[in-house]
């Protein structure tokens, strides 16, 4: 059976780890109310419509 000659050092084994993360961009489109840019599924922080309702008020 194959046994490592020397113990693999932690920036080896951490970079090894960290090829399978993949960073991506936030979605950012138009609030069709106010016309800001918002997170995509989320509560537009300018008018506090969410799906065409006012789901928080805003002051």
């Amino acid at each position: 059976m194959a046994v490592p000659k020397r113990k693999t050092s932690k920036a080896r084994r951490d970079k090894r780890r960290a090829s399978n993360i993949k960073m991506t961009a936030i979605n950012v489109v138009e609030c069709p109310q106010c016309h800001e840019t918002k997170v995509q599924h989320r509560v537009c922080k300018k008018c506090g419509f969410y799906n065409d309702k006012e789901v928080m008020e805003v002051k």
